[in-house]
């Protein structure tokens, strides 16, 4: 059974769900895959320990710091995804990592000689905990703001509060909500 939450950020309502030990979802309300991973049934349970810590986590990211713990988290689907989860959790707040770089961490993981950035896009494109599985760090490879479920300007502007140099990161010329090119 799935249990949901609502928390109020300062970039949009957001929804978190939970397996009762763990947070299974956390998305920005009309963001792509939103609630991708609750069933129909799911009841409202707003005072469940992982969502008062998620709250707290939140909180302390949207006054700008680096909230210091992860709140439990489950995420389910493949090794691939998982593994992606993994290495998207080692990006450190205020900085970025690569499509390729995650690509080629996955590949030296499995003892492959590569592995396909565009496959790593469709997992870091479907995390279902965002912001604490930080999807908005993975850029381009020269850069660029590729596509966020939560929409570009909302990466955008989560990288600016955590202090990334944004003059580096150009946007794409046309917004993308997730389903641009990786690289």
């Amino acid at each position: 059974m799935h249990y949901l939450s609502h928390y109020e950020s300062r970039l949009g309502a957001m929804t978190m769900a939970g397996d009762g030990e763990h947070l299974t979802g956390l998305w920005f309300d009309g963001q792509k895959y939103d609630r991708s991973t609750i069933d129909d049934d799911a009841v409202l349970q707003p005072r469940l320990p992982v969502f008062t810590q998620t709250a707290q986590w939140l909180d302390a990211y949207f006054e700008g710091a680096d909230p210091g713990f992860t709140p439990p988290i489950s995420i389910e689907g493949s090794d691939f995804r998982k593994m992606v989860t993994s290495i998207m959790l080692s990006i450190p707040f205020g900085a970025t990592s690569t499509y390729a770089r995650i690509a080629a961490e996955v590949a030296r993981r499995t003892g492959r000689k590569q592995m396909s950035a565009q496959a790593v896009g469709g997992a870091v494109g479907r995390n279902p905990i965002v912001l604490i599985v930080p999807c908005h760090r993975v850029v381009g490879a020269n850069g660029s703001l590729r596509g966020y479920a939560g929409g570009v300007d909302r990466k955008e502007r989560l990288l600016e509060m955590e202090g990334v140099n944004m003059a580096g990161l150009p946007t794409p010329p046309t917004a993308d909500d997730g389903g641009g090119t990786r690289e």
